[in-house]
């Protein structure tokens, strides 16, 4: 059979695992099955891009999602390919079908209730690594920087007397990031903690007991971990964080132009998803407020 001679193909010719082939075996059975459903019969030289599209729409209407959709696509048009390669058909039907645009996923953020929660009243213990864990947290909630921003700054970076930071972005460009009175006292506070305790350190800002900089990992651990303590998100990490800063600016009326400058954005619509979170936010307090919604 067919399919069977393009699932052995998977598997002797390009390698493919078992899980993987399973995979495409069940996305072509389900088709077989679809165009045994309309017509009683199935050959794959009779499938046209009519009934692609009605399977299509008999997926999206059992809720697949449309990266699932896409996925099985993908593997029937693997499965045409094939078949064309070695004759066996002699017209590919999917050849004008396009998928359904995936939805993009709005950015995860933490309310601004649960950030005055964990700031202002979680515990997170006593001396230099609990000092410095909470400035991450505020020094991301703050600025709105990457991972790598935070990572990579030193003592040097910071300007108290302009109240600046300047951070290292991506492809290595710089820019100036402003900051008030309330970072600015916590900064101090953990110089002053992190100078008594590690007296052998790097020119990093934030740095680890034995005076070496910050690692990826350790930093994404701190934010998970502390983010626990008042969310339940699927994802707590530093670019939540980030994401958390932006909506935060629009929530209260910054000028996307600014906030793009400040997140460091190349793009302006890379900047704008922000917006759409925002008006989903403003739908939910519009359906909780009013009598009518």
């Amino acid at each position: 059979m067919l399919i069977n001679s393009f699932l052995d193909y998977l598997r002797y010719e390009r390698n493919y695992s078992e899980k993987t082939i399973l995979a495409y075996r069940r996305d072509i059975e389900q088709l077989v099955e679809f165009v045994q459903g309309e017509i009683g019969d199935f050959s794959p030289q009779s499938v046209d891009s009519e009934q692609i599209r009605n399977w299509i729409v008999s997926l999206m209407d059992k809720d697949y999602t449309s990266t699932s959709v896409n996925r099985k696509l993908s593997s029937l048009r693997a499965f045409y390919k094939f078949l064309l390669k070695r004759s066996d058909v002699t017209i590919d039907p999917l050849r004008k079908i396009v998928g359904p645009k995936n939805k993009k996923s709005l950015p995860v953020f933490v309310r601004e209730d649960d950030m005055n929660k964990l700031l202002d009243e979680a515990d997170f213990g006593e001396g230099f690594k609990a000092v410095r864990d909470h400035l991450v947290i505020e020094m991301f909630y703050a600025t709105g920087m990457r991972l790598s921003e935070l990572i990579g700054l030193n003592d040097g970076d910071v300007d108290f007397s302009s109240s600046l930071l300047k951070v290292t972005g991506k492809r290595d460009k710089q820019r100036l990031i402003p900051f008030g009175d309330e970072l600015k006292e916590a900064m101090l506070v953990y110089m002053n903690i992190r100078n008594e305790a590690v007296a052998n350190r790097s020119e990093a800002f934030f740095i680890r007991e034995d005076g070496q900089r910050l690692y990826g990992g350790l930093v994404y651990n701190i934010v998970k971990r502390n983010l626990s303590k008042v969310v339940t998100l699927k994802k707590k990490s530093p670019h939540v964080l980030r994401h958390t800063f932006a909506t935060m600016m629009l929530n209260n009326d910054a000028e996307l132009e600014a906030v793009k400058e400040l997140l460091g954005h190349e793009s302006l619509a890379t900047t704008e998803v922000y917006t759409h979170t925002t008006f989903e936010e403003l739908k939910k307090v519009y359906k909780q407020a009013h009598p009518r919604a």
